[in-house]
């Protein structure tokens, strides 16, 4: 087949996790005596859900003292506390059975350490061969080393893999790494776009 590997992003295209996302930082906020974070502000949202939580905490926190601080804070948030808020996409786990066997299969998160507790949470840890976080590189996302580091693992070229994401931020890590970009549920250059994850089957098969 053309592509040995399918990686996928994590938040927004494994799972709708907006809700968990924003609770884990208004637990942050509540933490530090801050106010709660503004819902509607749809600049702070697009941070918080598709950043590094070093880098979103050094947004709201651009002080070293108040961000180390705040790093402090989001250590002792039990991530398994949020996973309920977690919604799985339609046809996720479907389609990963499908694939299993086909292809490698792989995460690229710019979540740090709770990425293990939500797959082992939904019965997913299985699936994958890799699982890459920002808290393995030196460069999380758009930086293109998590997906580098990826495809290095398999042995394959970039070309020969397929990343699924669903922000500026996945679409440009993909670009510099020269991995295929799959748009998942967003208006962003890619190679292609698709609105659900049993499209991926037609792909991988191409």
């Amino acid at each position: 087949m053309r592509y040995k590997a399918v990686i996928y992003d994590c938040d927004g295209v494994m799972f709708d996790s907006f809700e968990a996302n924003l609770a884990f930082y208004q637990r942050i906020m509540g933490m530090m005596g801050r106010k709660p974070l503004d819902r509607s502000d749809e600049e702070q949202m697009r941070i918080l859900h598709t950043y590094a939580n070093r880098e979103v905490l050094a947004h709201f926190f651009p002080d070293q003292g108040e961000w180390e601080e705040a790093l402090r804070c989001a250590g002792r948030i039990d991530y398994r506390d949020l996973v309920p808020l977690m919604v799985m996409e339609r046809g996720f786990r479907e389609t990963l059975n499908v694939l299993r066997g086909r292809v490698e299969l792989a995460v690229c998160t710019n979540r740090s350490t709770s990425m293990d507790t939500v797959l082992e949470s939904f019965d997913l840890a299985s699936y994958f061969a890799l699982v890459m976080t920002a808290s393995k590189v030196a460069n999380p996302k758009p930086h293109p080393e998590p997906l580098l580091r990826v495809v290095e693992h398999f042995g394959i070229k970039p070309g020969e893999a397929l990343f699924v994401g669903d922000s500026a931020v996945d679409s440009m890590a993909a670009e510099a790494a020269g991995v295929p970009f799959v748009a998942y549920k967003a208006d962003l250059p890619a190679m292609t776009c698709i609105d659900h994850h049993g499209d991926l089957v037609a792909l991988v098969r191409s």
